[in-house]
């Protein structure tokens, strides 16, 4: 399966591509949030694509646990010209993390040409129209209040995927350009991520490209009995098995060793 995405060619199934993460907050649960420090940012970014990322996700909301949501103009504010710049210096597609749809619209008017949406159109169903219309691609993260399911979880997380997905589509997003991620982190405990890991090829049957976040999390560190800041070996046997097991794209704050990670995997693959 093809995609154009920014003016550049991405063909799912060839290679795992490397989605660096810029984050300007303050609150950032890696410890690399910029705030708003735009120069900052932008170097991080420039940094990582000489390192060998495809594109980079620009996120101005913490995600963590225990977050304190933001104000609309305060992530506009945080993101804006980050992507602006990146967009413009960068070379790379440059994504934006919301799931707010006048945050993903202006920031598509900056130039980003991918709208990561952690909620996967169950918060901003207006999302799918807006990433149609103006030709970008969506991410759909699967995502929950909770860490209670009903039935398996696989299959939980298939069918809101999968319905995910068909809505973005019949909004008009080309097949292509729309891609799942199955959360890793979000509404799940630490076993269930290991759970979803270890399964993570079933999400193959969506028939969809394949995003995994799993940098630096704290199922990771749980395991490890290790800090944030020092987890990228673990990081790195969760990219392999993600490549492995069929991931398309990995987001990740350490490029340069998780780029060489994945040629390995690749390679294996």
């Amino acid at each position: 399966m093809f995609a154009e995405i920014g003016g550049r060619p991405f063909e799912w199934g060839s290679r795992t591509y490397v989605m660096g993460i810029v984050n300007v907050t303050p609150d950032s649960f890696s410890g690399d949030g910029l705030g708003s420090d735009v120069d900052a940012a932008v170097a991080q970014g420039l940094r990582m694509v000489g390192e060998g990322a495809d594109m980079l996700d620009v996120g101005g909301e913490s995600t963590r646990p225990g977050h304190v949501p933001i104000t609309t103009a305060e992530e506009v504010a945080r993101t804006e010209d980050v992507v602006r710049r990146l967009a413009r210096e960068a070379g790379v597609p440059v994504s934006i993390d919301t799931y707010k749809e006048e945050v993903a619209k202006l920031a598509i008017a900056a130039g980003a040409t991918i709208v990561n949406d952690v909620w996967g159109l169950t918060r901003s169903p207006a999302l799918a129209d807006l990433a149609a219309s103006s030709g970008s691609a969506l991410v759909l993260m699967h995502n929950q209040d909770g860490t209670e399911y009903t039935g398996d979880i696989m299959e939980e997380i298939k069918r809101f995927l999968t319905a995910a997905a068909a809505r973005a589509i019949a909004a008009g997003v080309p097949k292509e350009k729309v891609i799942v991620d199955p959360g890793i982190g979000f509404g799940k405990t630490a076993d269930q991520n290991w759970e979803v890991m270890r399964r993570l090829d079933e999400l193959k049957q969506i028939g969809q490209p394949i995003l995994i976040g799993t940098s630096r999390k704290s199922f990771i560190g749980r395991l490890l009995d290790l800090p944030v800041d020092d987890r990228v070996e673990g990081t790195a046997a969760t990219v392999v098995a993600a490549v492995l097991r069929g991931a398309d794209i990995v987001r990740v704050h350490d490029v340069l060793p998780m780029k060489r990670a994945v040629r390995a995997a690749d390679r294996m693959r």
